[in-house]
């Protein structure tokens, strides 16, 4: 029998939590809910072990960031984080990527598109009734990555150009092809993976990235992308930024197998 992924969901309330509950457990997630306060939410993830918690950026007690760094601390089996808030802030958005979220969601969502980014970041595809296929720790690794690493450049997790930047970075990854053929073939991928047209996936992207540069943070983005920044060239094309992304990636990965 294939175990189900835990989620715990740092909300009681029928609005939010016990809504959100249903539509994860009609996916095929086991749920557990609880009151939103932060000791409590501490004492859930020690004694549940979730795979994923969903939290609420500001609660009473431990807000959002102080748990993950407690539970950092603690040596407690950490879950992946997703933090969940009413507002767009960049400054949060960044707090909370380094407390160790590895998503950033602004409210209110679609409870299934939650279901969706837990199902890709623990590297599982669910359908109704289908066993999830179990991930390698590369496959899994990568998708942690490559989502850390566009939060922390400053492209929100809440639009669509952040989902499309991120797969194309994967292809990337896995085919060099992908980025001689940008327009033709890229693009066109990842408009069928998400049922859009090329040509809205290459402006997404481009929004994504005018976002990133006018919000994220100059010193993140100076460590990635100094020769720009520095000589007043311009924000970086799209193949640009996916080349630069996914040849860190891929040198990061050499390494570690050297080591």
């Amino acid at each position: 029998m294939t175990k189900k992924i835990k989620v715990l969901i740092g909300d009681d309330s029928r609005e939010f939590g016990i809504a959100a509950a249903d539509v994860l457990r009609g996916m095929g997630f086991f749920c557990i809910t609880r009151p939103k306060d932060g000791h409590i939410l501490f004492d859930a993830i020690k004694d549940e072990a979730p795979d994923a918690a969903i939290l609420d950026l500001s609660m009473p007690n431990l807000d959002a960031i102080e748990l993950m760094k407690k539970i950092n601390r603690s040596g407690v089996k950490k879950p992946v984080f997703i933090v969940t808030a009413p507002y767009d802030n960049a400054f949060a958005q960044r707090q909370a990527m380094q407390a160790g979220a590895a998503y950033y969601l602004i409210r209110p969502f679609d409870p299934k598109m939650l279901g969706d980014r837990i199902n890709e970041l623990l590297g599982y595809d669910i359908l109704e009734d289908t066993a999830p296929a179990i991930p390698t720790q590369r496959e899994l690794s990568l998708e942690v990555v490559v989502t850390e690493m566009i939060h922390q450049l400053g492209v929100p997790a809440h639009i669509k150009g952040y989902h499309y930047l991120r797969s194309a970075i994967l292809h990337c990854i896995g085919d060099s092809e992908m980025l001689e053929c940008v327009t033709k073939l890229l693009y066109p991928t990842v408009a069928e993976e998400f049922q859009t047209t090329p040509s809205r996936v290459e402006r997404a992207i481009r929004h994504a990235i005018e976002i990133a540069w006018d919000r994220g943070d100059i010193e993140t983005l100076n460590s990635y992308f100094g020769f720009t920044v520095n000589t007043g060239k311009g924000k970086p094309t799209n193949s640009e930024f996916i080349a630069l992304i996914a040849d860190r990636i891929k040198l990061r990965y050499k390494e570690a197998v050297k080591m």
